[in-house]
C-alpha cells in the first residue's frame, strides 16, 4: 500500500445536491496521481492495455478493457506503466454511497445490489463479457439528462449486480465490510468537511468548525493533521478548489469571479494555490477540457 503522503485526497466538484458526476475522456496518457475521495466511483478504461491499476495495496498491468467498480475513500490511480495506447477512452461515474437512501437497500429487490456496494470496499473488477454488454450503455449516459439519466445509471449498477466479479483487489481491506448503513455514520471529520462544504462561500475559521463538530479547535486541528495529512486551511481550499473546479468546466465566469464565489478573497493567493495543486493555472485547466464530455446530474 502507498504511503498516505503520497495519495492525493481528491475533492470532487459532486455536491449533495447531484445525483452523479460523468466524465468522458479522450487522452493519450494517464496524468492523474493515485488519490482518494468520499464519492464511490465507476470507471470504464478503453484502450489501455499495458497500463497499471492501483487500487488499495493491489497493483496489475490491465487488458485493453477495463471496468471497475470503487467504495467511498478507497485509493486509486491508473498509471502509464507499459501503456502505449494513443486512443485511451475513460468514463468516470462518480456518485455518492448513498445513493439509494431512505430504507431503499432494505427492499428485497436492492440486495444485489447492497451487496456489491459493501464488496466495493475493496475495489471491484469485472471481466471481459460484462465489459462488453455494459460498455454501450456507460457510453451512452453521456447523452443522458434529468431523470433518463438517473434511471439509466440505476440500470448500469443493477446489471452490475447481477454480473459475476473477476476479482476483489484490495486484500488489506477488513475481512467484514461495513454495511451501507454504517458507511453514514459521520464522525468529527466528517462533520467538519459537511459544515466546510456547506459554508465553503464564507470566511471560516478553524474556532467556527470547530464549534459546528464542538470539540476544542487544537484537537480538531490535530485530528484534521492526523486523518488527512492536511491543515484546516489546506483542507478547507481543497473544498474551495473542488469548486472552482466544477464552475472553470462547467461555467465561462472569468476566473476572478469563480475564485470570488468560491469563498476566494485574494486573486494573487487564488492563483497560486491553485497553481500549486493542480500544477497549471486555472485558465489551462479550463482548456484541458474541451472537446471532453464532463457532466454533472
Amino acid at each position: 500500500m502507498m504511503k498516505a503522503n503520497e495519495v492525493f485526497r481528491e475533492i470532487t466538484p459532486l455536491t449533495p445536491g447531484d445525483c452523479f458526476l460523468l466524465f468522458d475522456r479522450n487522452k493519450k496518457r494517464f496524468d492523474f496521481p493515485v488519490h482518494r475521495h468520499h464519492e464511490m466511483e465507476l470507471n470504464l478504461i478503453l484502450n489501455a492495455g499495458g497500463a497499471k491499476r492501483v487500487v488499495g495495496n493491489h497493483s496489475a498491468e490491465i487488458t485493453n478493457t477495463e471496468l471497475v467498480l470503487l467504495g467511498p475513500k478507497l485509493e486509486h490511480g491508473w498509471l502509464n506503466h507499459n501503456c502505449r495506447g494513443e486512443n485511451i477512452r475513460e468514463i468516470t461515474i462518480q456518485f455518492q454511497h448513498d445513493i439509494l437512501s431512505g430504507g431503499m437497500f432494505d427492499r428485497e429487490q436492492m440486495q444485489m445490489l447492497k451487496t456489491m456496494f459493501n464488496a466495493s470496499a475493496k475495489g471491484i473488477v469485472f471481466g471481459a463479457e460484462t465489459v462488453n454488454k455494459l460498455a454501450p450503455m456507460i457510453s451512452a449516459l453521456s447523452g443522458k439528462s434529468g431523470f433518463d439519466s438517473v434511471i439509466a445509471l440505476l440500470k448500469i449498477l443493477h446489471e452490475l449486480s447481477m454480473s459475476p466479479y473477476e476479482c476483489l483487489l484490495d486484500h488489506d481491506a477488513d475481512a467484514v465490510v461495513l454495511p451501507v448503513e454504517k458507511l453514514r455514520d459521520k464522525d468529527f471529520i466528517e462533520i467538519a468537511f459537511s459544515f466546510m462544504n456547506a459554508n465553503y462561500q464564507q470566511p471560516l475559521s478553524l474556532d467556527e468548525i470547530a464549534m459546528a463538530v464542538k470539540v476544542p479547535g487544537e484537537l480538531l486541528s490535530r485530528m484534521l493533521k492526523r486523518s488527512t495529512g492536511l491543515t484546516f486551511r489546506e483542507c478547507l481550499a481543497q473544498i474551495r478548489l473542488g469548486h472552482v473546479s466544477r464552475l472553470l468546466i462547467e461555467n465561462n465566469y472569468s476566473v476572478g469571479e469563480i475564485a470570488y464565489r468560491c469563498g476566494f478573497s485574494n486573486l494573487a493567493n487564488f492563483n497560486r494555490i491553485f497553481k500549486l495543486n493542480k500544477k497549471c493555472t486555472p485558465k489551462q485547466f479550463r482548456n484541458k477540457y474541451n472537446g471532453n464530455k464532463v457532466m454533472v446530474y
